[in-house]
């Protein structure tokens, strides 16, 4: 499943407890447009309104072979397709202190196009910081023991 879509900055500055996948409504230009891989999720997030679950702030551009459309906004909300359950969970896990939801990549499921999106926690500019540092030492002795064998 190649990714049509995703959020780099997400596993970088939130620290992902639960991950979920979620049907998208869209329209025909915009599935085409997504498909096109024209589709930005930095910036964006995910609330719970009126028991329903919307993705807001993902930017999805007009496709260039639409012609003229009428009302088109390319940053509108777009409801989310979840069981009820879920929905319920993700409204009491979204009301904690610190958590939020965040989308994390856009894809292809068997023709239909899913957004995967997780619950997570933010990080502090430290814990940014020695995350790196442990990949870095983590890379280099990765090569080190290349270079012996």
């Amino acid at each position: 499943m190649p990714d049509l879509a995703y959020n780099k900055i997400a596993k970088r500055d939130y620290e992902l407890k639960d991950i979920y996948e979620a049907g998208l409504v869209l329209t025909g230009q915009e599935v085409k447009s997504i498909r096109s891989g024209q589709m930005k999720l930095q910036g964006s997030y995910i609330t719970v309104v009126r028991g329903e679950i919307w993705l807001i702030g993902a930017h999805i551009p007009k496709w260039k072979a639409a012609g003229m459309l009428k009302d088109f906004d390319p940053d509108r909300s777009r409801k989310l397709l979840l069981h009820k359950r879920e929905i319920s969970h993700l409204f009491g896990k979204s009301s904690e202190k610190g958590l939020t939801i965040v989308p994390i990549r856009v894809y292809n499921k068997k023709n239909l196009i899913k957004l995967e999106f997780g619950i997570g926690r933010g990080r502090k500019e430290y814990e940014k910081r020695e995350i790196k540092k442990k990949r870095d030492v983590e890379r280099d002795i990765r090569e080190r023991m290349k270079r012996e064998m």
